[in-house]
C-alpha cells in the first residue's frame, strides 16, 4: 500500500508540482536552470519598461515644451497682428499693383456695375508680426524670427471677408462717391519678399460698383482731382473678418480668426501724364476732346432710322492697362433751342433723337475705335425749334453740340460734338425753269413754267425721301447770278410744323428783300401757296446721300418788278424782243419742300412728313421772245 501511494505522488509531482522537501533535501542547496532564467526575464522586463517610461515623458515634455512654444509663437506674432491698426497694414504691408485689366461683366439694373479686375496683390505678413530678416538680428533672435517666418509659411494665406466698403472724397465725407462691394477675398502672405515685385500673386476680383447717383459731387471731384494732378479719397469699411486658410478651408488655419470694425483710410493717387491729354493741374478735358464721330450712316429699315456709325476715342490709359468694355448703351440728344450749354438743361430738358449702344471693344492705342449701331427716336411735335437750329448748323457746315447719356448714370450728360459735313453742302441743286412765260394779268405781269430741282442730302444720310410739295422765292437776275453772291446766300434751314395737318400749311414767311439789291436783280417771284410736286429718285454721286428729282408747276405766279429797277427790266426785255436767242436770266433765292422721310418716327404715331425751309439754291433759265409775249 506504501509502495503504490508513493508511485501516485511522483507521478502527480513529476513537472507540475512543488518539489516537497524530505528529510533527506539540503536547505542551501543551488538553484536549478529553470529558475535562473526566469530571474533573469524579471530583471530585463524591469530595465525595457524604465527605458520606455523615460522616453515617454522626456517626448512628452519636448511636445508640450514645443506646443507651448509654439502656441507663445502664435499668439506672440498673431497679437502683433490684432493689435497693427488697418490703416497701418493697408498702408505698408498690404502691396497691390494694377489694376493691369478690367473687363465689365454686367449692370445690375439699379445703376450697379460688375467688373472684374485683374493685378497683382501680396500681404507682407513678416513685416507685420516683425519677423522679416535684419542684418542686425542677433543669433537668437534670429533663430525666433525664423520660427516667426516658418509659422506664416504654414499659414499661408487668410481670407477677408469685408462689409460694403464706401468711398467719399477727402475731405467732404458728406457726399458719397461710390460703394463697392466684395465676394470673400484670399490674400496670400508672405515674409521676408523681395524688394521688387516678383513675390505678388495674380489675382481676379469680381467688384460690385455703385457709384453716386449726385452728378454734381461726381464732376466736382473729378474736376478738383485733375486740377490737384491727386485722387484723394476716404475708405470706410464698418466690418472686416480675417480668417486664417483658403476661402472655406476647415482645419487647425481657420481657428485662427479676428475683426475690425469701423475702418478708416485715406487713399492717394498721383495721375500721371495721360497720352493724348494736357497734364493734370489744369482745367479738367471736355468730353468733346476724346471722342470723335469719324463717319455716320443712317438708313430706312423696315419702317425706322437706322443708324451707324464710326467713332474714335482717345485711349488715356497707362501701356500696361487692358479692359473689355461690353456694349454700352447712350441716348443722343440736342441741346434745347437757344440753349449754349449742358447747364441750360436745369430748365429745359434735352430733345432725345437717338437711342444707340456701342459694341463690344477693347483698348488699343493710341485710339480706340467705336462701332455705333441705334436707331432715331420718335420726334416730340414741340421739337421742331431744336432740331431746326441743328440741321441749320449741319448745312451750314457749322458743328453742333450734341449732350450723350447712359441709362447707367441717367442724370449725367457728357457733351459732344456733332461734325459738319465740309465743304457746306447743297440741298438744293440744278434748279431750272423750263417753258418760263411772261405775261401780263391785270394791273401786273405773272409767270407759268415748271419749275425742276434735285434734292440732294449730305453724305451718310441714305433714306428714303419723298418731296411732296415746294415753295420758291426767287429773285431774278439779267445773266447769270453775279459770281461774288455765291457764298451769300442764305442758309438758315428751319424745320416747321412736323407732323402736318392737311389744314395746317401755311406758306413760309417771307424774308426781306436784300439791303440793298444785288446787281442785275430786277424782278422778285413767290407764290401765294405750296407748289404740288412730283419726286422720283435720282442717282446720288460719290460722296452724296439719298437724292430724288423733283418737278413743280408754276401757274400764273406774281411776277414783282424790283422797286427802282424798271429800267433793268426794260433792258432784260429788250434783250428777249431783239436777240435771236432771247435772253438768260438767272434765279436765285431760297426754297421749302415738305418732305415725306420714310420711317422718320413721331411720337404721336402721325405721318413722317415735315416741312424744310430756308434752303438756298441758284439756277438758270432761258426766255424767248415767243415766250415773253405769250398771250399778249
Amino acid at each position: 500500500m506504501s509502495t503504490q501511494s508513493a508511485d501516485v505522488e511522483r507521478r502527480i509531482d513529476k513537472g507540475k508540482a512543488r518539489a516537497r522537501a524530505t528529510e533527506d533535501t539540503p536547505l542551501l542547496g543551488s538553484a536549478s536552470g529553470t529558475s535562473r532564467t526566469r530571474l533573469e526575464d524579471v530583471a530585463h522586463t524591469h530595465r525595457l519598461v524604465s527605458g520606455l517610461l523615460s522616453v515617454f515623458f522626456v517626448t512628452l515634455s519636448l511636445c508640450i515644451v514645443g506646443f507651448v512654444l509654439v502656441v507663445l509663437i502664435i499668439f506672440t506674432y498673431r497679437s502683433r497682428a490684432v493689435s497693427a491698426s488697418p490703416d497701418e497694414l493697408i498702408q505698408h504691408a498690404l502691396v497691390v499693383k494694377g489694376p493691369d485689366r478690367v473687363d465689365v461683366l454686367n449692370t445690375t439694373g439699379d445703376g450697379g456695375i460688375w467688373v472684374m479686375v485683374h493685378g497683382r496683390l501680396g500681404f507682407d505678413a513678416g513685416d507685420v508680426a516683425g519677423v522679416n530678416a535684419a542684418e542686425e538680428d542677433s543669433f537668437i533672435l534670429d533663430v525666433w524670427k525664423s520660427l516667426g517666418r516658418w509659422g506664416i509659411r504654414r499659414l499661408d494665406r487668410v481670407s477677408v471677408n469685408l462689409s460694403t466698403v464706401a468711398i467719399t472724397p477727402a475731405g467732404d465725407p458728406g457726399h458719397g462717391l461710390a460703394t463697392l462691394s466684395f465676394p470673400p477675398l484670399e490674400v496670400p502672405l508672405t515674409a521676408n519678399p523681395p524688394r521688387d515685385s516678383s513675390w505678388l500673386t495674380p489675382v481676379a476680383l469680381p467688384v460690385l460698383i455703385r457709384p453716386t447717383k449726385d452728378v454734381k459731387t461726381m464732376m466736382r471731384f473729378a474736376r478738383n482731382s485733375w486740377r490737384d494732378g491727386m485722387i484723394s479719397v476716404h475708405v470706410e469699411v464698418l466690418q472686416a473678418t480675417v480668417q486664417g486658410g483658403a476661402v472655406g478651408e476647415e482645419s487647425w488655419r481657420s481657428y485662427l480668426k479676428f475683426a475690425h470694425s469701423d475702418i478708416h483710410t485715406a487713399v492717394h493717387i498721383s495721375i500721371p501724364k495721360l497720352p493724348g491729354l494736357p497734364p493734370p493741374t489744369g482745367p479738367l478735358p471736355d468730353f468733346a476732346q476724346l471722342v470723335t464721330l469719324q463717319s455716320f450712316r443712317i438708313t430706312t429699315e423696315y419702317h425706322a432710322l437706322v443708324i451707324d456709325a464710326n467713332a474714335t476715342m482717345i485711349d488715356p490709359a497707362p501701356a500696361d492697362f487692358n479692359m473689355l468694355v461690353p456694349s454700352l448703351p447712350f441716348v443722343v440728344s440736342l441741346l434745347p433751342y437757344n440753349s449754349s450749354d449742358t447747364n441750360s438743361s436745369d430748365t429745359a430738358p434735352p430733345v432725345p433723337i437717338a437711342a444707340v449702344h456701342t459694341q463690344p471693344f477693347t483698348l488699343t492705342r493710341p485710339n480706340v475705335s467705336l462701332s455705333i449701331n441705334g436707331t432715331v427716336l420718335p420726334l416730340a411735335h414741340n421739337a421742331s425749334g431744336t432740331l431746326s437750329a441743328f440741321l441749320g448748323n449741319y448745312v451750314s457746315a457749322r458743328d453742333s453740340p450734341v449732350l450723350l447719356s447712359t441709362p447707367l448714370f441717367p442724370q449725367l450728360f457728357a457733351r459732344a460734338v456733332f461734325p459738319a459735313p465740309r465743304p457746306k453742302p447743297s440741298i438744293l441743286r440744278d434748279v431750272a425753269i423750263r417753258d418760263m412765260k411772261i405775261r401780263p394779268l391785270g394791273a401786273g405781269m405773272v409767270a407759268s413754267g415748271t419749275v425742276r430741282a434735285r434734292v440732294v442730302l449730305p453724305r451718310g444720310i441714305e433714306v428714303g425721301l419723298d418731296v411732296a410739295r415746294v415753295f420758291p422765292d426767287v429773285l431774278v437776275y439779267d445773266g447769270e447770278v453775279p459770281s461774288e453772291l455765291n457764298d451769300e446766300l442764305q442758309t438758315g434751314v428751319r424745320v416747321l410744323n412736323f407732323p402736318v395737318d392737311d389744314g395746317d400749311r401755311d406758306v413760309p414767311p417771307a424774308p426781306p428783300l436784300p439791303d440793298p439789291l444785288p446787281p442785275r436783280a430786277f424782278a422778285h417771284i413767290r407764290p401765294d401757296n405750296w407748289l404740288p410736286s412730283l419726286s422720283e429718285p435720282s442717282e446720288s454721286g460719290e460722296g452724296e446721300g439719298s437724292a430724288v428729282s423733283v418737278e413743280a408747276k408754276i401757274v400764273d405766279v406774281p411776277l414783282e418788278v424790283l422797286p427802282g429797277r424798271e429800267r433793268e427790266f426794260s433792258n432784260f426785255v429788250s434783250k428777249v424782243v431783239f436777240g435771236s436767242q432771247g435772253a438768260l436770266a438767272g434765279v436765285q433765292g431760297v426754297a421749302a419742300v415738305a418732305v415725306n422721310v420714310h420711317g422718320l418716327p413721331f411720337e404721336n404715331g402721325r405721318d413722317s412728313e415735315m416741312e424744310l425751309t430756308g434752303l438756298p439754291f441758284q439756277g438758270s433759265v432761258r426766255i424767248g421772245k415767243r415766250t415773253l409775249l405769250n398771250g399778249l
